[in-house]
């Protein structure tokens, strides 16, 4: 399953600074606005204990984790909706990708340029948010254009497709995400919506409609600006699908993008010794692969041997012969059964055999859904 999350924010936030650490991968992160002309793209492991601890068990050849792509967007301004500077263009990369990382600067530092003079994060993230509403109203307006003359004509889909534009035209008028209008349920259908409309939302590809993980870069040695109005604010922001942080609200993790990037660089050993020298004690940029993981509603199933161990990613509430099309098409169609076994009880048995003889080892059909860690066996 190829699912990717698109890098934003302002210029000289930090964000080919976070996608370096990420991905290892080096951009330009010159301090500049426009200097990521084009997008940059990295695939990155998915932080997961049960991967090694199953590698372990099964002394496996090769361990391939999940993964999840990560894509660097160049810094939008005030004014891109309507195709200020180069950013026009970029509006279009953000709406290829399946949810936004808006990274926001919380750090004051005279020497990093910042294109409203100070950081400001509740204004910065607004001025974000309302480019993306903007470009979605043009988006709306031009499909509701299209629209309306099959709709005068009585066509009952036009006039359906019609009514549900009306009303997002409405909501982004007032400044309102389309993520607050309609809530996301867990299988991230639009609640209040039927089907067909959802069908219509979804190919309309706006952008305030994607799943939004923010990022807080902070900097090390430099002066933090008071960040509890800043979560105050985010927590009452509507968010798709999981909610995170107290009292749920839009989700958020806290990173330091220029650290992480000096962590990634080093060797396990070095990098803990380093961790410990500058006194920081929380995992960053795993806590941001892993947020933005569950921010898709993604979820991990393994297979196990000698050859491989693999974590494989599936949408939440996936059966087996839709977690079985993840390896091969062929597994949906050809589906009789599968061996299904969680991998705790799988590693406390000690071997397949042990987890057969104690009931562990489940032989499931096609309406099972599976559950986060579940090691599974096809039988096709």
């Amino acid at each position: 399953m190829s699912l990717s999350i698109g890098i934003v924010g302002l210029p000289n936030v930090g964000k080919s600074t976070l996608f370096n650490a990420l991905t290892q991968k080096g951009v330009p992160a010159e301090n500049y606005p426009f200097c990521t002309i084009d997008p940059a793209v990295g695939i990155v492991a998915v932080p997961d204990d049960r991967i090694e601890l199953l590698n372990t068990f099964s002394k496996s050849a090769k361990k391939i984790p999940a993964a999840i792509e990560f894509v660097d967007i160049a810094g939008l301004v005030k004014g891109a909706a309507e195709g200020e500077g180069l950013v026009n263009q970029f509006l279009s990369h953000i709406r290829e990708v399946d949810a936004i990382a808006e990274v926001v600067r919380v750090f004051i530092d005279k020497n990093v340029i910042h294109v409203s003079g100070q950081p400001d994060p509740i204004s910065d993230i607004e001025t974000i948010n309302l480019e993306l509403i903007l470009a979605d109203l043009q988006t709306v307006a031009k499909r509701l254009q299209t629209v309306a003359r099959d709709a005068k004509r009585g066509d009952k889909p036009a006039l359906a497709e019609q009514a549900l534009l009306e009303k997002l035209e409405a909501s982004l008028k007032a400044g309102q995400m389309i993520t607050q209008t309609f809530q996301h349920s867990q299988e991230c259908e639009n609640v209040g919506l039927g089907s067909e409309e959802a069908k219509i939302l979804k190919s309309l590809h706006l952008l305030s409609a994607k799943p939004i993980l923010y990022v807080l870069n902070k900097k090390q040695g430099a002066e933090t600006v008071d960040l509890e109005p800043v979560l105050a604010y985010l927590k009452k922001l509507a968010s798709p699908a999981i909610a995170s942080g107290e009292g749920g609200g839009a989700q958020w993790v806290i990173v330091d993008a220029k650290i992480e990037g000096e962590l990634s660089e080093l060797e396990a050993g070095d990098r803990a010794e380093f961790k410990q020298e500058l006194g920081v004690v929380d995992d960053g940029i795993n806590d941001l692969i892993t947020a933005s993981y569950k921010l898709l509603s993604l979820m991990t199933f393994f297979t196990t041997g000698t050859d491989e161990i693999r974590a494989w990613t599936i949408k939440q509430g996936s059966t087996t012969p839709e977690a079985g099309a993840a390896i091969h098409t062929d597994f949906r169609e050809k589906y009789i059964r599968a061996e299904v076994i969680g991998y705790q009880d799988l590693l406390s048995a000690g071997s397949y055999g042990s987890a057969r003889e104690k009931g562990l080892l489940r032989t499931e059909g096609k309406d099972y859904i599976v559950k986060d860690g579940d090691v599974i066996e096809f039988k096709i």
